[in-house]
């Protein structure tokens, strides 16, 4: 009972720490991501899928999905325009699409734009969360950027229209302090905003282990490959603050969007269980199937707002890996679902651990 109350303290911490990011958060709402777009697809899986995993989404028949779209930062004003991390959160049904039901099996895979995790352990997030708390928004003198450059330490952006609150320098001080930061922190300053949720790269960051039909057990990580190809905006250029989901509402009435399941295999001294560290460009690669999205979702109340996700809902022949942060995730993800009022999709007995 009290492992039980010393993990759901660390729960309810995690949620804190992630609120404590942005200044401007509104109760009841996620604490991160929290404006984005529900969108109804399908997922046919290729044909050598089911030789690598066997878990059901990977046996051959096509799944219905719902995805949902959002921008990275925890306001509840939209700012599509800035730089930010955006996500994108797949639930893949095995039973009739629905949110809730103790009849409903369901797997999820969380990605994002960015490619890496900013801290190995949930102990150096909440250092990290703390270091990172928002400052008011204002541009660095041309003098400080220059002696920022001459120490090597990636000077602080001029703040995008309309900003007042900034983490970055709080996350830039970290990431010179700490080098397992460093990656993350500095993609995140210079990602840009996508020209369409359609037309970026998603990444799921965290290591799993996937077992094969004849038992070979191989440590993997994910990401999604939008087929139209990845775009973002110019640098010089502020789209408007409003155009992401207008944008792919129009792009859906005319075709659908499809993205490709990638997998990558990780080898012998890979960093399996550190979020921070990329793996290699040179691993092999399996292409795991394909995505196609139809129509943005008619119930946005449910299928946007009211449905959460969780990384760690899992079915037998995908687990977690032993990386702290993806373990902490589920707990802290079902925290955050209680108190926003989101309704739950039931784990299934030994799923979460692949058993």
């Amino acid at each position: 009972m009290e492992k039980d109350m010393d993990r759901s303290s660390v729960d309810e911490r995690l949620v804190d720490a992630v609120i404590s990011l942005f200044g401007d958060h509104k109760p009841g709402t996620r604490p991160v991501h929290t404006l984005g777009i529900g969108v109804d697809g399908y997922f046919e899986p290729s044909d050598i899928a089911r030789n690598y995993c066997k878990a059901e989404h990977f046996q051959g028949r096509r799944i219905d999905t719902l995805v949902r779209f959002s921008n990275g930062l925890g306001s509840p004003v939209r700012h599509d325009g800035w730089s930010d991390v955006r996500g994108m959160a797949t639930r893949f049904y095995l039973t009739d699409k629905q949110v809730t039901g103790e009849d409903v099996r369901a797997t999820d895979l969380v990605a994002m734009t960015l490619p890496e995790f900013y801290t190995p352990t949930v102990d150096d997030f909440f250092k990290f969360a703390k270091a990172a708390r928002p400052q008011p928004a204002r541009k660095e003198r041309a003098w400080r950027k220059f002696v920022d450059m001459l120490k090597l330490k990636a000077p602080i952006r001029d703040p995008e229209p309309g900003r007042k609150e900034t983490q970055e320098p709080g996350a830039l001080d970290y990431a010179d302090h700490n080098r397992f930061a460093q990656l993350a922190v500095l993609n995140t300053g210079t990602i840009g905003a996508p020209e369409s949720y359609a037309r970026a790269a998603y990444h799921a960051v965290h290591t799993f282990i996937v077992t094969a039909p004849d038992g070979v057990r191989r440590p993997v990580r994910f990401y999604w490959q939008p087929v139209a190809g990845v775009r973002t905006t110019k640098p010089d250029a502020v789209p408007d603050d409003d155009y992401l989901c207008e944008e792919l509402r129009k792009r859906l009435k005319l075709w659908p969007a499809r993205f490709m399941l990638m997998m990558k295999i990780g080898e012998a001294g890979d960093a399996l269980d550190d979020p921070t560290r990329p793996w290699p460009p040179k691993r092999v690669r399996v292409a795991m199937g394909t995505l196609t999205l139809t129509a943005i979702a008619e119930k946005q109340d449910l299928y946007n707002e009211l449905i959460a996700f969780n990384p760690c809902r899992l079915l037998p022949g995908v687990e977690v890996s032993e990386d702290p942060v993806l373990r902490a995730r589920r707990g802290a993800y079902e925290a955050s679902r209680k108190r926003r009022g989101g309704l739950s999709c039931p784990f299934h007995d030994g799923a979460a651990d692949g058993k």
